[in-house]
């Protein structure tokens, strides 16, 4: 297995605050924004940007988490028994700036499955997607409105992003899986 590193804890960290200055340029009135994480680590990112923005404007939007495991078109390829993580939204979506957020786009699947659950928490004036890590390969007419890094990547690989609140330390890299030996059972 081959990886590489794309992402320092001090890349991750001067991503964040430059995404969240951009979140902070094109919706200027913070009151009507409100930020929702798609489990597992774009729950982590977005508390970070709601963090950063209390800092830089003295309050903070309210933050949501989204779990798409139901929403999922691939639902019955993932196994019998898909363990399913926390949705947590406690307040009003309707006329606000939702601010999507995960760490990796790739397909574009997982962003349609967040917007139809999000349509059944109620009608956002407008919904905008940040991703720390955009790698090609859509399969579907999805775009990010807000981009850390985009990562060319091949079929092969995939990109891990590791969290200091859950894996012990912020990187990102990129994973070359090995093809197994013909030989070997």
């Amino acid at each position: 297995m081959f990886s590489k590193k794309i992402l320092s804890p001090q890349d991750i960290k001067r991503t964040l605050q430059r995404l969240t200055h951009q979140i902070l340029e094109k919706n200027s009135d913070v009151s009507s924004v409100a930020l929702i994480g798609i489990q597992t680590r774009g729950v982590y990112l977005a508390r970070r940007i709601q963090a950063l923005i209390k800092q830089l404007e003295g309050s903070e939007p309210p933050l949501g988490t989204l779990d798409i495991t139901l929403y999922r078109d691939d639902l019955t390829a993932i196994g019998p028994k898909p363990v399913v993580k926390e949705t947590s939204i406690k307040f009003d979506l309707n006329n606000k700036v939702v601010i999507l957020i995960d760490d990796v786009l790739f397909t574009g699947r997982t962003v349609r499955a967040a917007l139809d659950e999000i349509m059944d928490f109620g009608r956002p004036r407008r919904i905008e997607f940040l991703v720390l890590i955009d790698r090609g390969y859509r399969e579907l007419p999805i775009r990010a409105d807000f981009v850390g890094k985009n990562i060319p990547t091949a079929a092969d690989e995939q990109v891990e992003v590791k969290l200091k609140e859950i894996d012990g330390r912020d990187e990102a890299i990129v994973v070359k899986r090995e093809a197994p030996d013909e030989g070997m059972g």
